[in-house]
């Protein structure tokens, strides 16, 4: 079977997102379209891959990208399939843009942004983002994605994943209802109960995306290698609330099974 035939994630992939709150896809996009989006991330940042000795900071951030390739990398026939598959049919927005870009230099400093956390998903017109808030439907967020537009090895600063850690985070936010946790509130006891968790790291070559759980626990770390590592961490974004008639998607399997929830 061809890559082009091969789009559909396995049901052994499907129940791995469920169970770990993750699945990696290697070949999501194009290597072409990685460089084409390499090339204007450089030139956004005005430095050049030929010249190390002006990569003076640990990480540079550079926010939403909506020229031609990045469209393209993340709306590929394979992760359409794939968005389908774990957050149901009819139920995401296709992605207009990507971002943001933690581009990650390599450094002896400490790029004072690699704590352990989830990503919250409304509330964020908040001036102090630990006021942004997530809930228990995930509302405004149905997948946690990571586009890596570069090779990324263990020394390459791959984000760290804390596998299963989204069952941990969902009964903890049970008791908030709609309002939801602030990111305060979930920070509070710096995701001590997602401790025991296996970590994974997210490395791969250029064109691999990893879908995640929303309320997957995950840090940053610094890079030990030599190249700059150029990664996309976009929400997917849903088409609506949380509809109770239509059956549950993996992403909300796994919120179901972790709550002990009947909706």
């Amino acid at each position: 079977m061809s890559k082009t035939e091969h789009i559909s994630l396995t049901p052994g992939q499907v129940q791995s997102f469920i169970g770990d709150g993750f699945v990696k896809i290697e070949n999501a996009f194009s290597a072409d379209l990685a460089k084409q989006g390499r090339d204007e991330l450089w030139a956004d940042i005005g430095l050049s891959p030929d010249e190390p000795e002006k990569w003076n900071q640990p990480v540079i951030r550079v926010g939403s990208k909506s020229s031609l390739p990045f469209i393209e990398a993340a709306n590929t026939p394979q992760l359409h399939k794939a968005y389908d598959q774990l957050v149901g049919a009819g139920r995401w927005l296709a992605p207009k843009s990507l971002g943001t870009f933690p581009i990650r230099f390599p450094s002896p400093v400490s790029p004072g942004d690699d704590g352990w956390h989830v990503d919250v998903s409304f509330g964020t017109g908040h001036p102090d983002f630990m006021e942004w808030r997530a809930n228990v439907k995930s509302s405004g967020r149905a997948l946690l994605m990571l586009f890596l537009f570069s090779d990324v090895g263990p020394d390459d600063a791959p984000t760290k994943i804390r596998k299963g850690s989204h069952a941990v985070i969902a009964p903890e936010l049970l008791p908030y209802g709609e309002a939801g946790a602030t990111l305060r509130q979930l920070s509070a006891n710096g995701y001590a109960s997602t401790e025991g968790c296996d970590v994974e790291l997210a490395t791969g070559a250029a064109g691999t995306v990893y879908l995640c759980h929303p309320f997957l626990v995950h840090a940053a770390q610094p890079h030990r290698g030599r190249r700059p590592r150029f990664m996309a961490q976009p929400p997917l974004l849903p088409k609506g609330e949380f509809d109770p008639t239509l059956p549950p998607s993996p992403v909300q399997v796994a919120i179901r099974q972790a709550c002990g929830l009947t909706f």
